[in-house]
Protein backbone atom coordinates (compact mmCIF):
# COMPACT_ATOMS: atom_id res chain seq x y z
CA UNK A 1 0.00 0.00 0.00
CA UNK A 2 0.90 3.16 -1.05
CA UNK A 3 2.48 5.82 1.35
CA UNK A 4 -0.24 8.58 2.97
CA UNK A 5 0.37 11.68 2.02
CA UNK A 6 2.31 14.16 4.89
CA UNK A 7 -0.48 16.52 6.60
CA UNK A 8 -0.47 20.10 6.76
CA UNK A 9 0.24 19.46 10.24
CA UNK A 10 2.67 16.58 10.44
CA UNK A 11 4.76 19.21 7.99
CA UNK A 12 4.84 21.48 10.37
CA UNK A 13 6.09 19.38 13.01
CA UNK A 14 8.62 18.11 11.15
CA UNK A 15 9.67 21.79 10.38
CA UNK A 16 9.16 21.37 6.70
CA UNK A 17 7.25 24.20 5.19
CA UNK A 18 3.25 24.22 4.17
CA UNK A 19 2.57 23.63 0.84
CA UNK A 20 2.75 26.82 -1.28
CA UNK A 21 4.91 28.48 1.62
CA UNK A 22 7.79 30.21 0.25
CA UNK A 23 11.47 29.41 0.84
CA UNK A 24 14.44 31.51 1.08
CA UNK A 25 17.67 30.68 0.46
CA UNK A 26 19.97 30.27 -2.95
CA UNK A 27 18.36 30.23 -6.01
CA UNK A 28 14.59 31.83 -4.97
CA UNK A 29 13.70 33.81 -7.52
CA UNK A 30 11.80 37.02 -6.81
CA UNK A 31 8.13 36.74 -7.65
CA UNK A 32 6.62 39.32 -10.63
CA UNK A 33 3.07 40.21 -10.58
CA UNK A 34 1.14 37.84 -13.21
CA UNK A 35 -0.18 39.55 -16.59
CA UNK A 36 -3.30 39.35 -17.64
CA UNK A 37 -1.93 37.04 -20.32
CA UNK A 38 0.14 34.70 -18.08
CA UNK A 39 -1.84 31.43 -17.94
CA UNK A 40 -3.37 30.00 -14.41
CA UNK A 41 -0.76 28.31 -12.76
CA UNK A 42 -1.73 24.45 -12.57
CA UNK A 43 -3.52 24.22 -8.96
CA UNK A 44 -1.09 22.79 -6.13
CA UNK A 45 -1.82 18.81 -4.26
CA UNK A 46 -4.79 19.03 -1.85
CA UNK A 47 -4.08 16.49 0.72
CA UNK A 48 -6.57 13.92 1.73
CA UNK A 49 -8.84 14.78 5.07
CA UNK A 50 -7.69 13.46 8.32
CA UNK A 51 -10.27 10.79 8.40
CA UNK A 52 -9.15 9.14 5.19
CA UNK A 53 -5.44 9.67 6.31
CA UNK A 54 -6.66 7.37 9.37
CA UNK A 55 -8.63 5.24 7.67
CA UNK A 56 -5.66 4.36 5.50
CA UNK A 57 -3.75 3.68 8.59
CA UNK A 58 -6.51 0.98 9.89
CA UNK A 59 -6.30 -0.42 6.32
CA UNK A 60 -2.56 -0.89 6.65
CA UNK A 61 -3.22 -2.85 10.02
CA UNK A 62 -6.08 -4.78 8.34
CA UNK A 63 -3.55 -5.86 5.59
CA UNK A 64 -0.59 -6.80 7.25
CA UNK A 65 -2.85 -8.73 9.71
CA UNK A 66 -2.60 -7.08 12.86
CA UNK A 67 -6.35 -7.44 13.40
CA UNK A 68 -7.63 -10.89 11.15
CA UNK A 69 -11.01 -11.61 9.77
CA UNK A 70 -13.29 -12.20 13.01
CA UNK A 71 -11.27 -9.99 15.41
CA UNK A 72 -11.78 -7.21 17.49
CA UNK A 73 -10.41 -3.45 16.69
CA UNK A 74 -9.72 -1.51 19.42
CA UNK A 75 -12.08 0.90 20.55
CA UNK A 76 -12.94 4.44 18.81
CA UNK A 77 -11.18 6.02 22.14
CA UNK A 78 -8.14 4.02 21.96
CA UNK A 79 -7.73 4.27 17.89
CA UNK A 80 -7.83 7.81 18.97
CA UNK A 81 -5.05 8.03 21.53
CA UNK A 82 -2.75 5.64 19.14
CA UNK A 83 -3.09 7.92 16.42
CA UNK A 84 -3.45 11.03 18.52
CA UNK A 85 -6.56 12.02 16.99
CA UNK A 86 -10.17 12.73 18.39
CA UNK A 87 -12.82 10.34 18.81
CA UNK A 88 -14.86 11.49 15.96
CA UNK A 89 -12.42 11.73 13.45
CA UNK A 90 -11.46 7.82 14.20
CA UNK A 91 -15.72 6.94 14.40
CA UNK A 92 -15.83 8.44 10.88
CA UNK A 93 -13.39 6.39 9.44
CA UNK A 94 -14.62 3.89 11.00
CA UNK A 95 -17.98 4.52 9.28
CA UNK A 96 -16.55 4.16 5.73
CA UNK A 97 -14.88 1.34 6.80
CA UNK A 98 -18.13 -0.44 7.61
CA UNK A 99 -19.70 1.27 4.88
CA UNK A 100 -16.86 -0.90 2.67
CA UNK A 101 -17.76 -4.18 4.77
CA UNK A 102 -14.53 -4.18 5.87
CA UNK A 103 -15.33 -4.16 9.62
CA UNK A 104 -18.48 -4.15 11.84
CA UNK A 105 -20.11 -2.52 14.34
CA UNK A 106 -22.04 -5.27 17.07
CA UNK A 107 -23.83 -3.33 19.50
CA UNK A 108 -22.67 -3.56 23.00
CA UNK A 109 -19.61 -5.40 21.56
CA UNK A 110 -17.43 -3.35 19.60
CA UNK A 111 -16.40 -3.32 16.35
CA UNK A 112 -15.07 -6.60 14.43
CA UNK A 113 -13.17 -7.66 11.32
CA UNK A 114 -15.50 -8.53 8.70
CA UNK A 115 -15.13 -12.15 7.58
CA UNK A 116 -16.65 -14.20 4.07
CA UNK A 117 -18.55 -16.47 6.29
CA UNK A 118 -20.77 -13.63 7.73
CA UNK A 119 -24.20 -12.94 5.87
CA UNK A 120 -23.58 -9.34 5.88
CA UNK A 121 -20.46 -10.31 3.93
CA UNK A 122 -21.08 -13.90 2.10
CA UNK A 123 -24.09 -12.79 -0.55
CA UNK A 124 -22.02 -9.05 -0.78
CA UNK A 125 -20.39 -10.91 -4.04
CA UNK A 126 -23.28 -13.41 -4.96
CA UNK A 127 -25.45 -11.32 -7.24
CA UNK A 128 -27.67 -13.83 -8.30
CA UNK A 129 -31.24 -13.86 -6.92
CA UNK A 130 -33.71 -16.69 -7.30
CA UNK A 131 -37.33 -15.76 -8.49
CA UNK A 132 -38.69 -17.14 -5.39
CA UNK A 133 -37.23 -17.63 -2.19
CA UNK A 134 -33.90 -16.06 -0.68
CA UNK A 135 -30.29 -15.82 -1.57
CA UNK A 136 -28.60 -18.77 -0.74
CA UNK A 137 -25.08 -20.13 -2.16
CA UNK A 138 -25.66 -23.53 -4.68
CA UNK A 139 -23.40 -26.81 -4.56
CA UNK A 140 -20.59 -26.44 -6.30
CA UNK A 141 -18.97 -29.57 -8.83
CA UNK A 142 -15.40 -28.48 -9.57
CA UNK A 143 -13.97 -30.02 -13.00
CA UNK A 144 -10.60 -29.16 -12.75
CA UNK A 145 -8.00 -27.25 -11.03
CA UNK A 146 -4.92 -27.13 -12.39
CA UNK A 147 -1.53 -24.62 -12.20
CA UNK A 148 -0.22 -23.19 -14.78
CA UNK A 149 1.26 -20.45 -16.57
CA UNK A 150 -0.60 -16.96 -16.87
CA UNK A 151 -1.73 -16.53 -20.75
CA UNK A 152 -1.37 -12.39 -21.84
CA UNK A 153 -5.01 -11.23 -21.46
CA UNK A 154 -5.15 -12.80 -17.51
CA UNK A 155 -1.65 -11.36 -16.67
CA UNK A 156 -3.11 -8.26 -17.84
CA UNK A 157 -6.03 -8.09 -15.93
CA UNK A 158 -3.92 -9.52 -12.87
CA UNK A 159 -1.23 -7.12 -13.33
CA UNK A 160 0.99 -9.81 -13.47
CA UNK A 161 3.63 -11.14 -16.05
CA UNK A 162 2.29 -13.40 -19.12
CA UNK A 163 4.14 -17.13 -18.05
CA UNK A 164 4.17 -16.11 -14.22
CA UNK A 165 2.16 -18.66 -11.95
CA UNK A 166 -1.55 -18.92 -11.98
CA UNK A 167 -4.57 -21.58 -10.70
CA UNK A 168 -7.46 -22.09 -13.18
CA UNK A 169 -10.60 -23.34 -11.65
CA UNK A 170 -13.64 -24.53 -13.52
CA UNK A 171 -16.78 -25.29 -11.64
CA UNK A 172 -20.85 -25.65 -12.04
CA UNK A 173 -22.59 -24.37 -9.50
CA UNK A 174 -26.14 -26.04 -8.87
CA UNK A 175 -29.21 -24.43 -6.82
CA UNK A 176 -32.17 -26.31 -6.74
CA UNK A 177 -30.35 -29.71 -8.18
CA UNK A 178 -30.36 -27.58 -11.84
CA UNK A 179 -27.03 -26.22 -13.55
CA UNK A 180 -27.30 -22.92 -12.88
CA UNK A 181 -23.88 -21.60 -12.99
CA UNK A 182 -20.57 -22.37 -15.01
CA UNK A 183 -17.64 -20.41 -13.40
CA UNK A 184 -14.11 -20.35 -15.05
CA UNK A 185 -11.58 -18.93 -12.38
CA UNK A 186 -8.04 -17.69 -12.63
CA UNK A 187 -6.22 -16.93 -9.18
CA UNK A 188 -2.37 -15.42 -8.74
CA UNK A 189 -0.38 -18.52 -7.86
CA UNK A 190 1.67 -17.54 -5.64
CA UNK A 191 -1.23 -16.56 -3.37
CA UNK A 192 -2.58 -19.83 -3.47
CA UNK A 193 -0.03 -22.45 -3.13
CA UNK A 194 -1.35 -26.05 -2.84
CA UNK A 195 -4.99 -25.23 -3.76
CA UNK A 196 -6.57 -28.57 -4.91
CA UNK A 197 -9.45 -29.94 -6.36
CA UNK A 198 -10.19 -31.98 -3.66
CA UNK A 199 -9.75 -28.92 -1.13
CA UNK A 200 -12.52 -27.48 -3.03
CA UNK A 201 -14.82 -29.99 -3.17
CA UNK A 202 -14.28 -30.81 0.51
CA UNK A 203 -14.73 -26.83 1.49
CA UNK A 204 -18.25 -26.20 2.37
CA UNK A 205 -19.34 -22.79 2.34
CA UNK A 206 -18.54 -19.56 0.17
CA UNK A 207 -15.02 -20.30 -1.81
CA UNK A 208 -14.57 -16.69 -1.07
CA UNK A 209 -14.28 -17.84 2.82
CA UNK A 210 -12.10 -21.14 2.18
CA UNK A 211 -9.60 -18.64 0.24
CA UNK A 212 -9.67 -16.10 3.35
CA UNK A 213 -9.64 -18.95 6.25
CA UNK A 214 -6.97 -20.99 4.41
CA UNK A 215 -5.09 -18.64 2.17
CA UNK A 216 -5.00 -15.45 3.96
CA UNK A 217 -6.35 -13.62 1.05
CA UNK A 218 -10.06 -11.50 1.51
CA UNK A 219 -11.61 -9.87 -1.46
CA UNK A 220 -12.73 -7.12 -0.22
CA UNK A 221 -14.12 -5.37 -3.53
CA UNK A 222 -14.89 -6.12 -7.44
CA UNK A 223 -15.62 -4.52 -10.71
CA UNK A 224 -17.73 -6.80 -13.26
CA UNK A 225 -18.40 -6.48 -16.95
CA UNK A 226 -22.18 -7.57 -17.71
CA UNK A 227 -22.77 -8.88 -21.50
CA UNK A 228 -25.50 -11.36 -23.10
CA UNK A 229 -24.34 -14.19 -25.09
CA UNK A 230 -25.29 -17.33 -26.78
CA UNK A 231 -24.18 -20.49 -24.91
CA UNK A 232 -21.80 -22.77 -27.25
CA UNK A 233 -21.88 -26.86 -27.22
CA UNK A 234 -19.20 -27.00 -24.11
CA UNK A 235 -21.52 -24.70 -21.76
CA UNK A 236 -24.74 -26.33 -23.36
CA UNK A 237 -24.24 -29.93 -22.02
CA UNK A 238 -22.41 -28.38 -18.27
CA UNK A 239 -25.91 -26.38 -17.78
CA UNK A 240 -28.45 -28.41 -19.72
CA UNK A 241 -29.85 -25.84 -22.04
CA UNK A 242 -29.50 -25.95 -25.64
CA UNK A 243 -27.09 -24.79 -27.86
CA UNK A 244 -27.79 -20.74 -28.57
CA UNK A 245 -29.70 -20.66 -24.99
CA UNK A 246 -29.69 -17.35 -23.88
CA UNK A 247 -26.51 -16.49 -21.35
CA UNK A 248 -25.30 -13.62 -18.76
CA UNK A 249 -21.81 -13.40 -19.25
CA UNK A 250 -20.10 -11.95 -16.16
CA UNK A 251 -16.56 -11.13 -16.08
CA UNK A 252 -15.47 -10.13 -12.56
CA UNK A 253 -11.74 -9.03 -11.35
CA UNK A 254 -11.51 -8.86 -7.61
CA UNK A 255 -9.40 -7.22 -5.20
CA UNK A 256 -7.30 -7.57 -2.04
CA UNK A 257 -5.86 -4.56 0.19
CA UNK A 258 -3.79 -2.85 -1.68
CA UNK A 259 -6.37 -2.57 -4.82
CA UNK A 260 -4.32 -5.84 -6.24
CA UNK A 261 -6.28 -8.22 -8.28
CA UNK A 262 -5.74 -11.68 -7.11
CA UNK A 263 -8.92 -13.42 -8.80
CA UNK A 264 -10.43 -13.10 -11.86
CA UNK A 265 -13.50 -14.55 -12.75
CA UNK A 266 -15.57 -15.15 -16.07
CA UNK A 267 -19.50 -16.56 -15.16
CA UNK A 268 -22.27 -17.85 -17.29
CA UNK A 269 -25.53 -17.46 -15.84
CA UNK A 270 -28.84 -19.42 -16.68
CA UNK A 271 -31.10 -16.84 -16.25
CA UNK A 272 -34.53 -18.51 -16.05
CA UNK A 273 -35.45 -18.78 -12.68
CA UNK A 274 -32.63 -16.07 -11.24
CA UNK A 275 -31.70 -12.72 -12.04
CA UNK A 276 -28.50 -10.20 -11.61
CA UNK A 277 -29.21 -7.96 -8.45
CA UNK A 278 -26.73 -4.45 -8.16
CA UNK A 279 -27.68 -2.33 -5.41
CA UNK A 280 -26.39 1.23 -6.59
CA UNK A 281 -25.83 4.00 -3.63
Amino acid sequence: MSSLPTSPLAAAANGAPESGAPQSGAGTQPSTPASANTPAAAPSPTFSPLYQQIKALIMQSLQTGEWKPGEMIPSEMDLAARYKVSQGTVRKAIDELAADNLVARRQGKGTFVTTHHEDVVKFRFLRLVPDEGEPHYGASRVLECKRLRAPAEIARLLDIRTGDSVVQIRRVLTFSNEATVLDEIWLLGANFKGLTAEKLNEWKGPMYALFEAEFGTRMIRATEKIRAVAADNTAAELLSVAPGSPLLSVERVSFTYGDRPVEVRRGLYVTTRHYYQNDLS
